[in-house]
């Protein structure tokens, strides 16, 4: 799908206040989770996150054809390293979700969307966190969250630790929806960690220049929304730790 637009942004909206108070919750639970013997690692639909192969290549912002040309097998290698939680506070829809509606509009995009997903706060760690290229989802039907049952749907589907596997869910308010707009919130300070930067592909007909690395979204409290079918990706952290907030806005599927 083409659109004008790639993404909106908003620079400081988010006060140091809340940046930090959205930390002290995401560390909270992320520690309540370990506590619990719970795994944080981040985990991807191919289970390619560094977790499941913990001797194979990071791929960081490099697509399959460089890997490929450097002679790596792409096969040993994993696309994702973070640990995340799942927040669901209502104060933090109530301070985030305007921005979404509003760069809905301004953008262009006027996208139909009614559901949202809970919000995955995300730690890249240094050095080398990452998460390489990807899309949130396609929009269209077939990428729309399907009803797991118990004792019908085959059991490799089924929903582990609070997370989704291939699309199968329990949240009947979600099924038939398709994720359409990303949202990512940069909570450091400045200063606080180096590397870890937005990029986009904008493909290989784009008129412009094909990767852009977003450097709207480095100041602290700043939003960056985009349509989720858009690909992109968090090159890997080489010092400190970067705090991020992500949210998927849903609707129907494209048509």
């Amino acid at each position: 799908m083409f659109v004008k637009n790639k993404y909106y942004w908003f620079n400081s909206v988010i006060s140091p206040e809340d940046s930090q108070k959205i930390i002290d919750t995401g560390l909270f639970e992320l520690n309540n989770k370990k506590k619990q013997g719970v795994s944080t690692e981040a985990h991807t639909y191919g289970n390619e996150e560094k977790g499941s192969k913990p001797n194979s290549t990071p791929k960081n912002q490099k697509s399959n054809q460089q890997l490929l040309k450097e002679g790596i097998d792409i096969k040993n290698t994993y696309i994702r390293d973070s640990e995340v939680v799942w927040l669901k506070d209502q104060w933090i829809y109530d301070l985030i979700l305007p921005f979404v509606f509003e760069a809905n509009q301004k953008a262009g995009w006027n996208f139909q969307l009614d559901k949202t997903e809970s919000f995955q706060f995300t730690v890249y760690n240094s050095p080398g966190g990452f998460y390489g290229w990807h899309t949130d989802g396609d929009g269209d039907i077939h990428a729309a969250y399907k009803r797991f049952i118990y004792g019908i749907t085959d059991n490799k589907h089924a929903p582990k630790n609070g997370r989704n596997v291939n699309r199968y869910i329990k949240d009947d308010e979600l099924i038939g929806k398709v994720r359409k707009i990303s949202l990512t919130l940069n909570l450091n300070k400045p200063g606080e960690y180096e590397g870890g930067n937005l990029m986009f592909d904008y493909g290989t007909h784009s008129d412009n220049e094909q990767f852009v690395e977003c450097t709207e979204n480095r100041p602290q409290g700043s939003l960056i929304i985009f349509p989720s079918f858009m690909p992109h990706c968090v090159t890997p952290v080489t010092k400190g730790t970067r705090y991020s907030l992500v949210l998927w806005v849903l609707g129907d599927p494209f048509k």
